[in-house]
């Protein structure tokens, strides 16, 4: 007998959780139906810079490029540089060889 009364005191405490249930839902639904619906915001227009990236890239590639010009036009000069000074010795020994006192 004890379990029959077990199970009708859980039916009777169920009953009253789906009323309490059922009372809660109809509660929520009165306030949602009593406030007035509101329209979603517009999403924010955002300013495309459309020229900011293009521009940055090329002042990033001209750069680049004028760097590299200007490492290889250093290169250019010291290897002329040394191919003058080369030459210099080489012309000197020559001349002193030819008119220098022996």
């Amino acid at each position: 007998m004890t379990d029959i009364r077990k199970a009708s005191q859980e039916a009777v405490e169920a009953a009253r959780q789906s009323d309490q249930f059922a009372l809660i839902l109809a509660t929520i639904q009165a306030t949602q139906a009593a406030q007035p619906v509101q329209q979603p915001a517009p999403p924010a227009l955002v300013q495309q810079s459309s020229g900011q990236a293009a521009k940055w890239i090329g002042i990033g590639i001209g750069g680049s490029m004028l760097m590299l010009t200007v490492a290889i036009s250093a290169v250019a000069v010291a290897i002329a540089a040394v191919s003058v000074a080369i030459s210099s010795l080489v012309l000197w020994r020559i001349y002193k060889d030819m008119f220098g006192k022996k």
